[in-house]
């Protein structure tokens, strides 16, 4: 299975900031919508993803005043993406190579979907319970 699968079984809502948003609007989103990761974009092009650990570190490292700060200084800019192309088996490999939770899914320079680790798990969960399942039958028949 690949990630454009993925998505249009959980759907391609998209939950996106603009640049030039604080800290305190991404706290608040993260925290609203229940999410992990948000990414910052410029138009319909990734220019950062920020999470709930930046925020964090930020606030550890300069203090509350951080919230009021723009995005641009707490967000990662350099962001790692997959395609709808790529396996799911390809996304859990770079997530647990790069101990990253949260990956924006690009087609075309555009944002179209966010997998996140819990989308994986689900999924692997699903698949290996089908799989169960399978050979359940197989060895009923046998």
């Amino acid at each position: 299975m690949n990630v454009g699968q993925i998505l249009s079984q959980k759907g391609n809502d998209i939950i996106a900031l603009e640049r030039g948003c604080t800290v305190m609007e991404v706290a608040k989103l993260l925290g609203e919508r229940r999410i992990g990761a948000i990414p910052i974009t410029d138009g319909n092009k990734i220019c950062g993803i920020m999470s709930e650990r930046d925020v964090v570190r930020g606030i550890a490292i300069r203090g509350g005043g951080v919230l009021a700060d723009d995005v641009s200084t707490l967000m990662t800019k350099a962001v790692v993406t997959c395609s709808k192309d790529d396996t799911i088996y390809e996304l859990m490999k770079m997530m647990t190579e790069r101990r990253i939770r949260h990956v924006p899914v690009v087609d075309d320079g555009k944002l179209v979907g966010m997998m996140s680790i819990g989308d994986v798990v689900k999924h692997r969960m699903e698949q290996a319970a089908a799989e169960n399942e399978a050979l359940k039958d197989y060895i009923a028949q046998g």
